[in-house]
């Protein structure tokens, strides 16, 4: 059972929902940005077919990060429904509840984040 009360609960879920929605329009955002770039000038204006190809490329590295995260949100959302949420997967603590206000589906306490980072 989570250490975090059922208002903080409720609160943190609506947010992770939220996120699915929000992440769900971006990654529609990125599909259409990263369609293959036409050989006719006309179609993209001024800019270069290089300059076409690095925004492709970014809106290709764009996509990809959203849908990492957006995985990450329906872990966390099933973590709910499942009663594991909010704790740590390292050393198992309870996540701080103002650290998941900020990001909802850390599945990391900032100490074993942290260790993590410095063996990167």
């Amino acid at each position: 059972m989570s250490t975090l009360k059922t208002v903080q609960l409720k609160e943190l879920k609506i947010q992770l929902k939220e996120s699915v929605q929000q992440l769900e329009s971006f990654l529609n955002l990125d599909e259409a940005a990263a369609e293959t770039v036409e050989l006719d000038q006309s179609k993209v204006g001024r800019l270069s077919r290089i300059d076409a190809l690095q925004q492709q490329a970014m809106a290709q590295a764009s996509s990809g990060a959203h849908s990492r995260q957006l995985v990450r949100v329906h872990q966390a959302l099933l973590r709910i429904e499942q009663g594991d949420y909010g704790y740590c997967e390292e050393c198992g603590k309870g996540i701080p509840f103002a650290r998941l206000q900020v990001q909802p589906e850390s599945d990391f306490c900032v100490t074993c984040l942290q260790a993590q980072e410095n063996e990167s």
